[in-house]
């Protein structure tokens, strides 16, 4: 189980990822949709936390200042080592930024930050498949580009537990 900090998208953004998720399980592909405990949201993460206190990290977020909405420009498909695909978004300043803030402001509460998420080391993505197969990648493609460019709105923020689904909305996009 991990507590992941998360951004979500408005419902246009959220349908077009959806899609893409739908396509791609039509053709065998498993995508979030289908994956574990099929609550997943599509999302980006600022932070996965392995040791965590829910209401600590809920309140040192809260303490964060409202950055309010963004749009995160997708124009790429991309993947991790073991076969994890997903959209790529233009990285800004702003971005890395309030990523930057969130880290800090969760290491605080003494939670225990995934080493992925560390400033510096941090990928933003957004899942589409958790494990894709080479004989899969043209339908990966094909599901993905036809859909891309996308600008995504994020415009509302959630702790999210990863083994269970359940999320606790944040007040405001930090």
């Amino acid at each position: 189980m991990a507590l992941a900090v998360c951004l979500l998208f408005d419902a246009r953004t959220e349908h077009a990822i959806r899609e893409i998720w739908r396509r791609l399980e039509d053709t065998g592909v498993p995508t979030l949709l289908s994956h574990t405990h099929g609550r997943h949201v599509p999302h980006l993460s600022y932070a996965v936390l392995r040791t965590f206190d829910v209401a600590a990290v809920m309140e040192a977020t809260d303490l964060l200042p409202d950055e309010g909405p963004m749009n995160l420009h997708f124009d790429a498909l991309g993947m991790f080592r073991r076969s994890r695909s997903w959209l790529v978004p233009a990285v800004t300043s702003d971005i890395a930024a309030r990523q930057e803030r969130v880290v800090e402001a969760v290491e605080s509460t003494g939670a225990d930050l995934h080493q992925h998420y560390r400033p510096g080391v941090w990928v933003p993505h957004c899942t589409i498949a958790p494990r894709i197969k080479l004989e899969q990648l043209p339908q990966l493609a094909s599901a993905v580009y036809d859909v891309l460019p996308l600008v995504g709105t994020v415009e509302r923020a959630a702790l999210i537990d990863s083994g269970t689904g359940e999320q606790w909305p944040l007040r405001h996009i930090p």
